[in-house]
């Protein structure tokens, strides 16, 4: 049987360890499923018999809004910090936000394929994400000890599989993805479905001959993902990003603008936006220095932080115009660590010193800082560190034992690197570390006493800072990340031996893209940004129904007037949820109305009963309009198609 389906391209079997469901197989079982699905929409969902329960308080650890109403509406269950049971309304919601994804990613050309979610640790090795995930990933072992990771992503077995298939420039290129539950072990989950232990994502990766190849298909992705979005109803914001850990060169992240949000971007007034990690500085005029005097050494007794130095500079030494000295006028310098683990180039780990110069008045940005060594990682240096320099006075530390002025000292055996943050200007005046204690060098001026190696974006970014674009200051938003797109470049396919014959019959190795969503988590971005204090207020595109028909009181005449409302729906093929409950109250059934969110409400009431007519409302309060029992089910209809 196994090797029959993998004769015709239904699944490929190529260890006991490791199996996976490829295109054909997976189209077939999206059918079945879609089948399944299509005929669920064809019956009304009842309130008598739906698999749901609301709740009137908020769940005590609901920390955001989405969670809160989620857990209310009967959408999700709590299982454990960070894992969440999908209920049929919420699994309905997540099903739609699925077919969306699918239709626009499939219109691109890509195909899907089904990964296990259970993966060896073989592939993550030979990429050193096995080591470099640290804490954040599950790991397990088999019954005969062999280890095992639960995937929080799949770029290897993805690059894996291409290179078991495809063995020729004529294969490419080709983008293939997938739909799938991920695992990462948050140290604190929180916020819902935004930060979650499990959770659901898209994730596609393109392979093709080259660079060119590349920026197309991410291009395509990245389009794909606009489109997306804008039929999902929600607001995002692209933001220039680093690569991190993922690796490769250009990269984006789609951030949907809430203030629950864990990612900070700054907005530029051209309407660019960029991650804090991307940001760069655009380059500082020279200052003229001509006036300035000579640097001096001045003492400067029990000053090792910033704000004793402001305070003994005050004391002992005033300025010549009268003003004080403030934290903008030091140049601190931070002694780091940059580690490299042992890697394919490298046999041994490697640790370098280096020293970064920043003004006084701002903090350094470590995660900043970071990106600007990537792959590798950064710490302040330890004690040890210190140790092995013994021209480093700790709390005096300036420029003349460091980079250039350092290497032209030959009492400096090892003289470790030096690097200026952008926003130090050449010509700028400073009071630094004079190398002894209790002393400062006064009148130190940037280009003309001393150098550095080269600039670093260090600093934490602030309000007012310049843009990259040169537009204007920048302004700092909080959002969260629903997407992001990468140009993988060659980091896997060299990792992992991908190469096809070129045109000449020359091995070459494969360009990969990487494009990720967060299904579950896009799903909570909108329940976030559609609410209001009644409950949910779902957009029609993925609303569980598109219509919440309710029978209220106790005359049969309003539960015979919604039944024939409801049926004519159902031949228009519009979903419906109908609140069938015969005993119920009126009150406890509208409230259950508006915390489910559905986007139109039909009320078949009192006014039913003396009238003939339903109440039609919209569910974010812009109309309500009453009709003859007759006429609903077509202005129902006609009401969503205005929305659509």
């Amino acid at each position: 049987m196994e090797a029959t389906l993998a004769k015709v391209g239904f699944s490929e079997i190529r260890s006991d360890r490791l199996s996976l469901c490829e295109t054909p197989a997976w189209c077939f079982l999206l059918s079945v499923k879609a089948l399944i699905l299509e005929a669920m929409k064809s019956s009304a969902l009842r309130m008598s018999t739906l698999f749901v329960r609301t709740l009137r308080e908020d769940p005590a650890d609901a920390d955001v809004d989405s969670a809160r109403l989620l857990q209310r509406a009967g959408y999700i269950r709590k299982a454990a910090p960070g894992i969440w049971t999908w209920l049929p309304l919420g699994l309905r919601v997540l099903n739609k936000v699925e077919d969306i994804i699918r239709e626009e990613i499939n219109a691109i050309g890509a195909q899907e394929v089904h990964f296990p979610a259970l993966l060896p640790r073989e592939p993550y090795e030979a990429t050193h994400r096995w080591e470099e995930y640290g804490d954040n990933i599950f790991r397990l072992k088999d019954r005969h000890g062999a280890d095992y990771l639960l995937a929080p992503t799949h770029e290897e077995v993805f690059t894996l599989l291409v290179k078991d298939m495809y063995s020729s420039y004529k294969d490419l290129p080709v983008t293939l993805y997938q739909i799938q539950t991920k695992y990462r072990d948050e140290f604190r989950p929180r916020a819902g479905l935004v930060r979650g232990r499990e959770f659901v994502m898209k994730d596609a990766y393109s392979f093709t001959l080259d660079q060119e190849g590349l920026q197309e298909a991410y291009q395509n992705e990245r389009t794909a993902y606009e489109r997306i979005f804008q039929r999902l109803g929600l607001k995002y914001v692209i933001v220039h990003a680093v690569s991190g850990p993922m690796g490769g060169s250009e990269s984006e992240e789609f951030l949907a603008p809430l203030a629950i949000g864990e990612d900070t971007f700054a907005l530029a007034p051209s309407g660019k936006a960029w991650n804090v990690e991307a940001l760069t500085t655009p380059e500082v005029e020279d200052i003229d220095c001509s006036g300035i005097p000579e640097m001096t050494a001045l003492e400067t007794p029990d000053s090792r932080t910033i704000d004793q130095l402001v305070s003994q500079s005050n004391a002992l030494h005033h300025r010549k115009n009268g003003e004080d000295w403030t934290a903008a006028d030091t140049l601190k310098n931070l002694i780091i660590a940059v580690k490299r683990t042992e890697d394919e180039n490298h046999d041994m780990p490697w640790r370098e010193i280096v020293a970064i110069g920043l003004p006084g008045d701002r903090q350094v940005d470590m995660k900043r800082l970071e990106a600007q060594f990537a792959p590798y990682e950064i710490e302040e240096a330890t004690e040890e560190d210190l140790k092995a320099h013994p021209e480093f006075i700790k709390g005096y530390i300036g420029p003349m034992v460091l980079g250039p002025q350092a290497r032209a000292k030959e009492e400096i055996s090892e003289p470790v690197r030096y690097l200026m943050d952008a926003h130090v200007a050449r010509g700028s005046q400073w009071i630094t570390g004079g190398d002894r204690d209790g002393m400062h060098i006064f009148n130190a001026v940037y280009g003309r006493d001393f150098e550095a190696d080269g600039t670093v974006e260090a600093v934490a970014v602030r309000q007012g800072d310049m843009s990259p674009d040169g537009s204007g200051p920048l302004s700092f938003e909080r959002g969260v990340e629903i997407g992001q797109v990468f140009q993988l470049g060659l980091k896997y396919s060299k990792a992992l031996d991908l190469q096809v014959l070129d045109q000449n019959g020359k091995a070459v190795p494969v360009w990969m893209g990487c494009y990720g969503i967060g299904v579950s988590r896009v799903l909570a971005c909108i329940a976030e940004s559609h609410h209001d204090e009644k409950g949910l207020a779902w957009p029609l595109a993925i609303a569980p129904a598109q219509v919440h028909v309710l029978a209220t009181g106790k005359k049969e005449e309003a539960f015979q007037a919604a039944e024939k409302v409801v049926a004519e729906l159902e031949e228009r093929d519009i979903e419906v949820i109908y609140d069938d409950r015969p005993k119920v109250s009126p009150g406890v059934k509208f409230k259950d109305a508006e915390l489910l969110g559905m986007p139109l409400i039909a009320i078949a009431g009192r006014d039913t009963i003396d009238n003939g007519t339903i109440e039609i409302r919209n569910r974010d309060g812009s109309e309500s309009i009453s009709v003859p029992v007759d006429e609903a089910a077509q202005t129902i209809a006609n009401r969503i198609a205005a929305l659509a």
